[in-house]
């Protein structure tokens, strides 16, 4: 009986992750391992796919979480360093009953964790809690699990380049931000046509040159130089472990989540007439006007890549997205977010249709809207500020709140949103009107309710 207690901090909805030296510690690898192996093997469970990403700690965390497996009696397959969809597709491809993928995501580099799936999906929510409970109560499955080697490097390039049905060649550049995709993407541009222009592939967790998070702006910058300066068509960006994409077009500007998934959504529902295609509360409303107009069924869910992909498999949609960069193909694909298929679907897209990434941005609606803004806060108090800003909400009758996840509120100046970051100690805002001057309004509603709960907004907001 080897009882151990996780800090409660690292289990949060989506995975497990903590700061590396404080929170998250090499115990606490083997410690999960256990209790992962242990679920599973309750569950009829026997054998777990494992990767890591290229985070300086990742090496030291994955060996103490495979030795935790392997004593619950589970056999583990480690497909080693490398992007976190090429563990999903080791999952689906092999198959096996689960995957452990070591990995900080898009978060800092002293940052580290463990995302989790089975083979019907995620692990997340009450699950991830379930795997503390075991952990603290110390009555694991006792076993000698067996530890194989898989390089599938280039058979997951060879799936991924089954769908590139591009008919002319393009000019691409490309930023990885030293994260985990890198090897991956220097074997998929040697089989991929065009001429491709590519900074920070080398994988390093320091993060030398950027922090890997192509939904902030700045992280961009390079890319938006490099594209500019090569004459690129467009430039495609990834997070530290490959599962969210970020795009600019050619004059350099940025292309969001959502304004991605409109352009996928036009694709999908060619070959999916009438499909769900789901969006989450940050998206603009124009992706959701423009998936009706091209005969789709648009369905607002949860932020969550968990939670997305659990109600694709629900509602059977063929297509999901968040404005995070997290995009779900169940067209032809697993249904999970890959950033490397995504760019090569928008690669395709592009080339057969002869339609540039800049054409596409500026035949959508033109809102005003704010970026994805985030507010940092303390931990505790994240979700009750939500709560506290939603009950004055309510008080208001004439005011439209949807509150699937946070409060997102319609008023005749447009939208706003206020929810609590699963993954960070912060709040994170969007706003979208018609015109700037309407946008100016919800800003400052926003910025209303926010000073109510006692959280100052900076300057600029």
């Amino acid at each position: 009986m080897t009882a151990y207690r996780l800090d409660p901090s690292i289990l949060r909805e989506y995975d497990v992750r903590g700061v590396v030296g404080k929170t998250l510690h090499p115990a606490d690898a083997t410690a999960l391992g256990r209790s992962f192996g242990t679920l599973l093997a309750r569950q009829g469970g026997r054998t777990v796919a494992v990767g890591y990403d290229g985070r300086i700690s990742s090496p030291e965390l994955v060996a103490e979480v495979i030795a935790g497996l392997r004593s619950t009696g589970m056999d583990v397959t480690s497909v080693g360093l490398g992007p976190t969809p090429m563990l999903y597709y080791a999952v689906k491809e092999l198959p096996t009953d689960a995957g452990l993928m070591v990995t900080g995501s898009h978060n800092p580099a002293e940052y580290n964790g463990f995302k989790m799936l089975h083979q019907t999906g995620p692990v997340y929510g009450e699950a991830i809690l379930e795997l503390g409970r075991i952990s603290a109560g110390g009555q694991h499955s006792q076993g000698a699990g067996s530890l194989t080697e898989l390089d599938l490097r280039d058979r997951y390039v060879d799936r991924l380049m089954k769908d590139y049905t591009g008919t002319a060649p393009l000019h691409v550049a490309w930023d990885p931000g030293n994260g985990a995709t890198g090897e991956i993407l220097r074997r998929l541009l040697e089989k991929l046509p065009g001429r491709h222009e590519v900074i920070f592939d080398e994988i390093d967790g320091s993060f030398p040159n950027h922090h890997p998070d192509p939904t902030i702006p700045e992280n961009l910058t390079h890319l938006q130089t490099l594209v500019r300066e090569k004459g690129c068509d467009l430039g495609i960006a990834f997070d530290g472990d490959g599962d969210r994409i970020g795009a600019v077009d050619f004059a350099g500007r940025i292309v969001w989540g959502d304004q991605l998934l409109a352009i996928y959504a036009a694709e999908v529902l060619k070959t999916n007439p009438g499909a769900t295609i789901i969006g989450e509360v940050k998206s603009s409303q124009v992706l959701y006007d423009e998936i009706a107009r091209l005969g789709g069924k648009p369905l607002m869910w949860k932020t969550g890549h968990s939670l997305i992909k659990a109600k694709m498999a629900e509602t059977g949609s063929p297509l999901a997205g968040e404005m995070s960069g997290h995009i779900f193909f169940g067209d032809r694909w697993y249904g999970f977010d890959d950033a490397l298929y995504c760019a090569v679907r928008l690669i395709s897209y592009l080339s057969r249709t002869g339609q540039t990434l800049a054409t596409l941005l500026d035949g959508m609606p033109k809102a005003f809207n704010t970026p994805e803004t985030r507010f940092e806060v303390d931990e505790a108090r994240k979700f009750p500020i939500v709560d506290e800003v939603k009950a004055r909400l309510r008080a208001n009758g004439d005011i439209q709140v949807n509150d699937i996840d946070g409060v997102r509120v319609t008023t005749p100046d447009g939208w706003w949103l206020l929810r609590a970051s699963n993954t960070q100690n912060v709040l994170v805002a969007r706003a979208e009107a018609g015109s700037p001057e309407r946008l100016d309004v919800l800003k400052a509603q926003i910025t209303s309710q926010l000073e109510q709960s006692g959280v100052a907004t900076p300057d600029g907001f």
